[in-house]
């Protein structure tokens, strides 16, 4: 299945990023079955509050695709996006989201929140969460406990 191909990408990513010390998210964004982005968790070491995998990726893939307009595209990431990464997903006209774990304390894609659809908004995500979820989970638990 392809969807765990791309999400076993983005578990990849987020492994760099802990080992670089940031929370191990990762992010990939699919495109006319390529991948134009592969992004990790940055904060930290960019000093970038923005610097989330998903905004990351998507700025990335923007460069790359060659538009800010995403139509079409997928973006596979291993936690819920927050709700500054859902409405960048928004605003780039992403057409599907897969999220590996889900985020109860931020998540706005379901669990907090749903941003995946607001009235007057003319765009809308589709959402699939729970994709690789357990392993997507282990990696940001192991990632918190190495801290204490």
């Amino acid at each position: 299945m392809k969807h765990k191909y791309y999400m076993a990408i983005a578990l990849a990513a987020a492994a760099r990023s802990a080992r670089q010390g940031e929370t191990p998210v990762g992010a990939v964004v699919v495109k006319d079955g390529s991948i134009l982005a592969v992004a990790g968790n940055s904060r930290e070491q960019d000093k970038d509050p923005t610097a989330h995998a998903e905004i990351v990726a998507l700025r990335q893939a923007a460069k790359r695709w060659g538009d800010w307009r995403l139509y079409g595209s997928t973006v596979y990431v291993t936690l819920e996006p927050c709700p500054m990464c859902a409405g960048a997903l928004l605003q780039a006209r992403v057409k599907t989201v897969y999220y590996g774990a889900s985020d109860p304390k931020g998540g706005a894609l379901g669990s907090l929140m749903d941003m995946s659809f607001i009235q007057g908004f003319n765009h809308r995500l589709e959402v699939h969460g729970g994709l690789l979820a357990d392993k997507a989970a282990k990696q940001l638990k192991q990632f918190f406990r190495s801290l204490r």
